[in-house]
Parts: structure tokens; sequence; C-alpha cells
């Protein structure tokens, strides 16, 4: 099993779950943070750091955001670790709770 972020981090892009891994599984893409399912080993701190409460393990992934394992698996792929934390954007607390916002992703293409 591995963890997932899903549409609550768009735009938000709070990075307190990149200080606590242990595996630096994170990836980072423009406004967004993924998980690479390949790396990481399921040990649960990076849920309780999230702000945002936008990570779940895959068993637990509310049906609406289900999209977002296979959005992980493929942009984990394509973007840079994230291994340090950083300042959120300065409008990360006004998207905190906006919803829906799947359309804001920014893919880097």
């Amino acid at each position: 099993m591995t963890y997932v972020v899903t549409e609550s981090c768009i735009r938000c892009k709070y990075t307190d779950c990149v200080d606590v891994c242990p595996v630096d599984c994170f990836r980072e893409g423009p406004n967004f943070l993924v998980i690479d399912p390949d790396e990481c080993i399921d040990c649960t701190l990076c849920v309780a750091e999230c702000p945002a409460e936008a990570i779940f393990a895959e068993d637990d992934v509310p049906e609406n955001q289900r999209a977002f394992l296979a959005i992980n698996a493929e942009l984990a792929k394509r973007w840079p670790a994230i291994i340090e934390r950083k300042e959120a954007p300065a409008d990360a607390d006004a998207w905190k709770t906006v919803m829906p916002k799947a359309h804001w992703l920014e893919r880097g293409d």
C-alpha cells in the first residue's frame, strides 16, 4: 500500500509532509505535490503533517478522489524530488478549503 496526495493539495502545496518523509518520496510540480508509489514505505508520518488534509492511504482515498491514485503515479515519474520544506504559496490558506479544484492542477507539460 502507498499514500496518495489528493485534490486538497492543489494550489496549497504546503510542504510540511516533506520534512517528515524518511525516504524522500515526494515529488514537486508547479502547484501540487505527489507521492511516488514506488518509493513510499507506508510510514504514515506525512498524513498528520498535512495542513490541507490531502494525504490518504490508497485504500482510504475517498471515492471522488480515486483518480489521484493514477495522477500521483504518473506525475511522480515526471516531477523532481522535493526533500526540504519550502514556504507555502502566499495564498495557500485561502485555497485550502476550495473544492473542486482539480481543473487548477498544473502538470508542467
